[in-house]
């Protein structure tokens, strides 16, 4: 199973959405808090193209982006492909 990171805040509806839909697919994943202004969150905007949104999400190492793009993802049926490597 690929390594799965995500980049999340407290409080934040699009960072539950996409944690809920890796846990319903079983995937395990590493969790960063990246508050506004930490260095987490620059390590995630430096990761991500420059992306300053959480979450921001990557899998094994490749920027995926955020909530919505996981989501578009799992609708398009790559996402199982992306997390069977």
């Amino acid at each position: 199973m690929p390594k799965v990171e995500i980049y999340t805040t407290p409080f934040c509806p699009f960072c539950d959405r996409a944690k809920a839909l890796l846990t319903k697919k079983g995937v395990a994943f590493e969790e960063f808090d990246a508050p506004h202004g930490s260095q987490a969150r620059r390590d995630a905007i430096a990761r991500s193209g420059g992306r300053s949104t959480v979450p921001q999400i990557f899998i094994d190492g490749r920027a995926i982006g955020g909530s919505d793009d996981l989501a578009a993802l799992e609708r398009a049926g790559k996402l199982d492909g992306l997390l069977a490597a």
